[in-house]
């Protein structure tokens, strides 16, 4: 299954692209409408983009009422990222969401002051407000993240994306100065791929949960690895700026790659990391029930 992190696409504008995924996932909505932070917003570096965009978006009201419908009409399962600054904004926006095939609770941005409460705290104030599937995105930035995703676990979370960015800088060469305006950003791209692997490893062995693998995925090989790790889904991130192909192009890859390796579906590759653990998940019970959105056309 391939979806795209949360940001990193504009279904409404490239609708052909979002087609091409599994499921889409937005970007973060919060509350109160957001114009974000002061530009300059993004930059690139040697090997990927910082991002301070701060959870720009047109708040919950807006998105429900203007937005949501129009992502309907794409007919691609759609997932909700869900901000906030309290676990009682997380609920009440989850609350006001109804028939989509998941929410991802962004409960990691570096880009903007956290709520108070942990995220297992905020995890559990939604599981109450909403009964539909509830993936926690964490941050790399947790010593020991498997411990955090054993507590979204215990408070009602169905599965794992893992994982966001890094907080990162970037300095302009002739100022020496911070490049972007907020100073700090969210890193993404290749070089947080073994962060990311890390983190799905770890995790894969402390939950039950699915989890959904993001971060530096460029090719199918990528994408497999992250499955070896213990993924259940990968999504596309920092490619999909440069590369709107990306989609078909990396299904293919990874069918490839399976190929290769003479298994007979991308997910039988699943947990292969982990020697000493039994993992392996069926395609039924992998593709179709684990991981809200998925269409019988999924090939990963």
């Amino acid at each position: 299954m391939l979806l795209n992190a949360s940001g990193c696409l504009d279904a409404l504008t490239a609708p052909e692209v979002a087609r091409s995924l599994d499921a889409f996932v937005t970007k973060t909505i919060t509350p109160e409408p957001r114009e974000g932070n002061a530009p300059v917003r993004i930059a690139e570096t040697d090997a990927g983009m910082l991002n301070a965009i701060g959870l720009a978006n047109p708040g919950r009201e807006r998105f429900v009422a203007e937005t949501l419908p129009l992502l309907r009409e794409l007919d691609v399962p759609l997932w909700v990222s869900v901000g906030g600054f309290s676990a009682a904004e997380y609920a009440e926006t989850c609350a006001a969401l109804e028939d989509v095939a998941a929410i991802e609770l962004n409960l990691s941005c570096p880009n903007v002051d956290e709520a108070p409460e942990s995220a297992a705290a905020i995890v559990a104030a939604c599981r109450t407000a909403t009964g539909l599937p509830l993936y926690a995105k964490l941050s790399p930035a947790a010593w020991d993240i498997a411990e955090g995703a054993r507590a979204v676990e215990a408070a009602g979370a169905d599965g794992l994306s893992l994982v966001n960015t890094l907080r990162g800088l970037a300095l302009d060469p002739r100022t020496l100065r911070p490049t972007l305006a907020r100073g700090t950003g969210g890193y993404s791209g290749p070089a947080l791929k073994p962060v990311a692997l890390a983190a799905v490893y770890a995790c894969a062995t402390a939950v039950e949960i699915p989890i959904v693998g993001m971060g530096g995925v460029r090719s199918g090989l990528d994408a497999l690895e992250l499955i070896a790790a213990g993924a259940s889904a990968v999504a596309l991130g920092t490619v999909l700026f440069g590369d709107p192909e990306a989609p078909v192009r990396v299904r293919a890859e990874l069918a490839a790659e399976a190929a290769e390796r003479d298994l007979g579906h991308p997910l039988d590759a699943r947990a292969l990391a982990h020697s000493s653990l039994q993992m392996s998940v069926s395609r039924s019970g992998n593709e179709m029930q684990k991981v809200p959105g998925n269409r019988p056309k999924v090939t990963a």
